[in-house]
């Protein structure tokens, strides 16, 4: 175990903090990560031998985000982000309110130089080939409204990302619209098409549509913040469907109950793959340090994958390679 600790916060998300708190001793135990718990000073029994930072304020799922970052200075999001400021963290990983994460890590480690608006990088996983490294969808949420040359700096920073969690060499680029014609979009998507054409950098390959986002057709996707949520909880919902109806299928009848028993342990594996709890979370990518934002119904499981992907991020140097990407 080496290293500076992973602060994770033990009261972010649904089931906070029996499945946090289980999901960070797995990390500790089965993984050898240094877990750094943060939450209310009743919990550190149950912390056991993992470290444990006292914070006497939790931030509700329904508040506003900004707000409560400022007047619950000592609340659990709050001092994540500030082990990480201090140095006395490499990472930290929430499952709460996602705006009071974004905002806690925004003004307590800061942004990086030159960065417009940070943003959130999803992975989204391939179905036909889940031999292939994810696609890096950014913005998925941040930035409701967007201007051309905060898309640009989304494209290199997520390019950046992609190329050190899946160890490319050269991440592609396209931008999400209604059309693969570069005259297709809003008047922000062609302007944006414009800028990517031009920046030095990036392997922009045109645009991409909506039915490209699970077709492995580009390392990075890019677009708004209101279009990338939209089109991310579109996938999620139409994927819950899809397996509410198969396994509705299969358990219409014996015919096909036996048909299920055959077909079931071959659609395990794309099960897991498309798990959002096998991602190990979104990276919120343009801060002063590594922050992960874990779903908001997340289990031992998701913390544990998103402690793994935090350490990750912190041996490879993230937060530098973005810098460059930015920089250059």
């Amino acid at each position: 175990m080496t290293g500076l600790p992973i602060a994770i916060d033990a009261m972010g998300g649904d089931k906070a903090p029996s499945e946090i708190i289980a999901g960070a001793r797995k990390a500790k135990e089965e993984h050898n990560l240094n877990v750094l718990l943060v939450g209310p000073e009743d919990l550190r029994s149950q912390a056991g031998d993992i470290p444990f930072l006292a914070a006497s304020e939790v931030i509700g799922m329904d508040e506003d985000p900004t707000k409560a970052v400022r007047t619950k200075k000592d609340s659990s999001i709050v001092r994540a982000a500030e082990a990480v400021r201090d140095g006395q963290a490499s990472a930290m990983i929430s499952a709460g309110n996602t705006g009071a994460v974004m905002a806690a890590a925004l003004l307590r480690m800061g942004r990086l130089p030159q960065v417009a608006r940070p943003c959130i990088a999803t992975p989204l996983v391939i179905p036909g080939n889940l031999d292939h490294h994810p696609t890096v969808m950014v913005d998925a949420g941040a930035n409701v409204e967007c201007q051309p040359a905060w898309l640009v700096q989304f494209a290199q920073m997520a390019a950046a990302y992609a190329k050190l969690r899946y160890n490319l060499s050269e991440a592609t680029v396209a931008l999400l619209s209604n059309g693969e014609e570069a005259s297709k979009g809003t008047p922000l998507v062609k302007q944006t098409h414009e800028l990517l054409n031009e920046v030095k950098g990036i392997k922009f390959i045109g645009n991409v549509e909506g039915r490209d986002l699970l077709a492995a057709k580009a390392d990075v996707i890019v677009t708004d913040g209101f279009t990338g949520n939209v089109a991310l909880k579109s996938l999620e919902g139409a994927l819950s469907v899809f397996m509410d109806v198969l396994f509705k299928v299969i358990a219409t009848n014996d015919e096909t109950k036996a048909a299920g028993n055959v077909l079931i342990p071959h659609l395990l594996a794309y099960g897991e793959a498309l798990d959002p709890e096998s991602t190990g979370g979104a990276l919120l990518l343009g801060v002063e340090g590594i922050c992960i934002i874990s779903h908001g119904s997340s289990s031992a499981k998701a913390i544990l994958n998103a402690a793994l992907l935090a350490e990750e991020m912190a041996k490879g140097n993230l937060v530098e390679g973005v810098k460059e990407a930015i920089l250059s």
